[in-house]
């Protein structure tokens, strides 16, 4: 029965889930090197007559590998900083434009007169 990865290092009693993982995070070489070492330790007599090397390396070819990271969190950051800039900086316009058109309402209009209020009903306008 031909024996899987999963079983070769669980037989050597190795996690194969965090060996693989270990392994990913090792330089290719490196990598190799390990799991040609773990191979070469297997107590199956078949695996003594095999080259661990190109079994390793074809082995980690497979391993998924992680990419370096990208400087775009940051950059994400300072955009969405800006954009709550930009918006805080619009409403503070339109707060003081509003307080600019109240006063220059308020400075038309006569003394003691008040915005919205009816004037005063003669006694001879009403019926």
């Amino acid at each position: 029965m031909p024996l899987s990865v999963l079983s070769a290092l669980a037989r050597l009693d190795f996690d194969p889930w965090l060996e693989a993982a270990n392994l990913a995070r090792l330089p290719g070489n490196r990598a190799v090197e390990r799991l040609a070492a773990l191979i070469a330790t297997l107590p199956d007599s078949s695996f003594a007559r095999l080259d661990p090397g190109p079994i390793a390396a074809r082995l980690i070819g497979l391993l998924p590998r992680r990419v370096a990271a990208s400087p775009q969190p940051p950059t994400l950051v300072k955009s969405a900083v800006g954009a709550r800039s930009r918006v805080i900086a619009i409403c503070a316009f339109v707060l003081v434009g509003l307080l600019v058109a109240q006063w220059a309402t308020t400075g038309l209009l006569p003394p003691g007169s008040t915005v919205g209020a009816k004037a005063p009903i003669s006694r001879e306008d009403a019926p």
